[in-house]
């Protein structure tokens, strides 16, 4: 089995010019190869509903998990219940930070996500993500090469630092239009934040609408010079 600690150079070779541009191939890979111990890290975003539909063809019991930082859109709460009616298998797992809202309010300061962005993400995402991969070998996301210039080097498979486990990403070879086709295709729930404008959703204190198409994520963090984060750098 390919770990962190035992990654190899030349992992599996999926084939980029299938039908779903290796994605299909990479999961059912995944799947075999670890089983129970794979988990997929899901965000909701329109890539998200897109992985969902997939992995369900390949494992209709797969487990997700979703960060619940306490400040996501209520349209991100609404779709997920829409996505559970229509995979009921789905083993959906909410984990939730140590703190509440009003917990780091009370230590912190009001607006964390304002005055310190990385030690709101820290505390919201990186720690509770932390918790809920421990019990996992190999974890699902959604990540493209066309999103930003941080993720142009990503591949099917990768030796993930900052989690020690081995990150599986099926969709790096997907534009924008084709995580759009096939949404149309299957008549699939999405978000509706993404017909206003929001091509990335993340928490509703830290997103706005994309400044410019051609950076599909300049509305995550915009103005403060934080492009990730942190889930997807070592």
């Amino acid at each position: 089995m390919i770990t962190y600690d035992s990654f190899r150079e030349n992992p599996p070779f999926f084939p980029e010019d299938s039908d779903t541009k290796g994605a299909a191939e990479t999961l059912e890979w995944a799947y075999s190869h670890y089983g129970d111990r794979l988990v997929y890290a899901c965000s909701f975003g329109i890539e998200g509903i897109v992985l969902i539909d997939l992995i369900s063809n390949v494992q209709p019991e797969a487990q997700i998990v979703f960060l619940d930082t306490g400040y996501h859109f209520k349209e991100t709460y609404e779709l997920i219940e829409k996505v559970k009616k229509r995979y009921p298998a789905l083993r959906l797992h909410i984990q939730q930070p140590e703190r509440t809202v009003e917990e780091q309010t009370a230590q912190f300061g009001g607006h964390l996500w304002q005055t310190n962005p990385n030690k709101c993400c820290e505390l919201r995402k990186i720690i509770p993500l932390t918790a809920a991969l421990e019990p996992y070998t190999a974890w699902i996301s959604g990540l493209r090469r066309e999103q930003s210039e941080t993720r142009k080097r990503t591949n099917y498979l990768n030796q993930d630092h900052r989690f020690k486990k081995v990150k599986v990403c099926p969709l790096i070879h997907w534009t924008w239009k084709d995580i759009w086709r096939y949404v149309t295709k299957h008549q699939l729930d999405y978000n509706p934040l993404h017909d206003q404008g929001y091509p990335s959703i993340g928490c509703e204190t830290c997103t706005k609408p994309a400044l410019s198409i051609d950076d599909l994520r300049s509305g995550r963090w915009s103005g403060t010079g934080k492009t990730e984060c942190g889930l997807h750098t070592n």
